[in-house]
């Protein structure tokens, strides 16, 4: 078995660290680091999520993670490398997203427990509960009084937006990382933590955070990255311009996650199941080997895509997600798989496929309402043209009478050409 080290390595995790003794210690157990994620959304994103999966591995070690939800640091936000200052979250919408990224931390840890078989240790905190008995004399005393203006001004988040005369960068976001050294000097001072684990564009943060540690206390302190991951096309992993990837599935379905996957090429396949997933090298080994052999299959990318859906959103959304995938791109026998679907299944199908509630529509009508033709005239030219088919034969008749096809559940599929699928729903 792998040390700590040897397993970040090997899995494409690592990038920096502060000391090599982290490791040692960390692959002991028993220690407790952090993770933090800021209450900006409702939601985290796929691009969390690898380094919450280096975060588990850290965890799966028999260390304590604290995952410190920034509430308080999402009161002003970051001054990243936003142009001007964004809009201030109202308390209620910051408690709100606390409540949703805690739950979503919860499930991915349950979920990984039970692939494991592990017990994970780990506790939820609120940065907010800093702060909320200290007045500005105590924070000028125990924060600023540490920190210079010269430092501050240094780190690139704010120089930058001080040199350019056409941005500018209020009082509020400036003292951002003030409140983030303290994150950090709070919970070793009073939890006993001794690493940050974050990605590589933390890593400035978390060597000021452990120099300005230092000025307080002789404890020692770590931070540890995970590296910048790129796809094949050398495009940031998880980063769309047209639409992000949410953990929540009301945002980001378990099936578009499952799709998002099974476009991954045959090039990042290696990397992306030990980033991913928890099979071991030996298995992620053979099956690479094996999917050189018959690439066309595409079984790994399936694979692939079944594991990460299991570990955010767990084996039943996984099956589910499976399903689909195959009623859309390999089933013959679809009408058979509709028809066996609970309602609750059903809805989850609509909603990954589309579909429209039919209210005794004629033919043309429900092809226009279902978004898959634009006019009466070109659903007729569809028809006549024989690319129409409901529950899978094809329609030549004009006067074909939708109402009398649905299944017993109530259902029948649309399908266009060879991919443009509807699941049609009686409206009772």
């Amino acid at each position: 078995m792998n040390n700590l080290k040897q397993e970040l390595e090997s899995r494409w995790f690592l990038h920096q660290y502060t000391h090599e003794e982290v490791f040692e210690e960390f692959n002991l157990g028993g220690k407790k680091f952090y993770f933090w994620v800021d209450c900006s959304a409702d939601s985290m994103t796929i691009w969390n999520f690898v380094a919450l999966q280096m975060a588990i591995h850290f965890m799966l070690k028999w260390n304590k993670c604290f995952l410190l939800v920034g509430w308080a640091t999402s009161t002003i936000w970051n001054p990243s490398w936003k142009d001007a200052e964004r809009p201030i979250l109202t308390e209620k919408k910051l408690l709100e997203n606390q409540a949703w990224i805690s739950a979503q931390f919860k499930l991915l840890t349950s979920n990984v427990e039970k692939i494991t078989w592990k017990k994970l240790d780990y506790e939820i905190v609120n940065n907010y509960d800093f702060f909320k008995n200290m007045n500005v004399l105590d924070f000028l005393k125990e924060v600023w009084r540490f920190m210079t203006v010269n430092w501050m001004m240094w780190k690139d988040i704010v120089k930058r937006r001080i040199e350019d005369p056409k941005q500018w960068i209020s009082y509020a976001e400036f003292s951002y990382m003030l409140i983030m050294w303290y994150d950090f000097y709070h919970l070793n001072k009073h939890e006993g933590v001794s690493l940050e684990v974050g990605g590589s564009d933390e890593w400035d943060g978390i060597l000021s955070w452990i120099e300005l540690i230092s000025k307080k206390t002789w404890n020692d302190v770590y931070g540890v990255t995970n590296k910048l991951i790129m796809d094949a096309s050398w495009k940031k992993f998880g980063k769309s311009e047209w639409n992000a990837i949410w953990l929540d599935k009301n945002k980001s379905t378990p099936y578009f996650m499952y799709q998002y996957f099974m476009n991954t090429v045959d090039e990042d396949i290696e990397r992306f199941l030990k980033l991913f997933t928890f099979m071991s090298e030996s298995e992620i080994s053979e099956i690479v080997a094996n999917h050189m052999k018959t690439p066309e299959n595409r079984e790994w990318q399936k694979l692939l895509a079944y594991k990460v859906v299991e570990i955010i959103h767990g084996i039943t959304e996984a099956e589910i997600a499976l399903k689909i995938s195959n009623f859309m791109f390999w089933l013959e026998n679809r009408i058979d798989v509709l028809s066996s679907l609970s309602n609750e299944e059903i809805e989850t199908f609509k909603k990954a496929i589309g579909w429209f509630d039919y209210k005794w529509e004629n033919l043309f009508e429900t092809l226009v309402n279902s978004w898959l033709e634009k006019s009466n005239s070109n659903a007729r030219n569809s028809v006549k043209s024989g690319a129409v088919y409901i529950n899978e034969e094809k329609i030549e008749d004009f006067n074909f009478e939708v109402s009398k096809n649905f299944l017993d559940n109530n259902v029948l599929l649309l399908r266009k050409g060879k991919k443009n699928f509807r699941i049609i729903s009686l409206n009772n």
